[in-house]
């Protein structure tokens, strides 16, 4: 799918937030700046307004490695693994443990080889246009058929 605008990032990050349900996990997948964290901000002010709460900041957890979020419903886990070098420092952080009450987001999952149940994976890549963005999906579980509600 091209995503042509920002806006149109938005609304695919709302059709996701609309679906989104405890222990899901997302996967961001792409080059630096190509919109990982745009989208996850999108993704989290709209859960924020759909529910009423304030809005917050929403910034890469690059350098922390995790910022935290929570809802009503659950907890947002944003994690970016950009840094991390070994499978044993994502060990470390047991990101991937029996938490029935979060949703993960994780930029740069590609060290992440768990299988996971309810999984989205979301590529995006730059096109020509610099404000245009490819977004391909792969789903999991109950996300499965999701690039086909499109």
């Amino acid at each position: 799918m091209i995503v042509k605008s920002l806006d149109h990032l938005e609304l695919v990050s709302q059709k996701i937030g609309d679906n989104l349900s405890k222990s899901d996990c997302i996967f961001l997948i792409g080059e630096i700046g190509v919109g990982k964290t745009t989208f996850t901000r999108n993704l989290i002010h709209y859960l924020q307004k759909k529910e009423k709460s304030n809005i917050t900041e929403v910034l890469s957890p690059t350098f922390n490695l995790l910022h935290e979020y929570e809802l009503k419903k659950y907890k947002i886990m944003h994690y970016d693994f950009y840094r991390i070098r070994k499978k044993k420092e994502i060990n470390q952080l047991d990101v991937l443990s029996e938490k029935k009450n979060e949703v993960l987001i994780i930029e740069w999952p590609k060290l992440l080889k768990n299988k996971i149940k309810n999984k989205l994976e979301i590529y995006l890549s730059y096109r020509k246009n610099d404000n245009e963005r490819m977004l391909k999906f792969k789903g999991f579980g109950k996300w499965k058929n999701f690039k086909n509600e499109f």
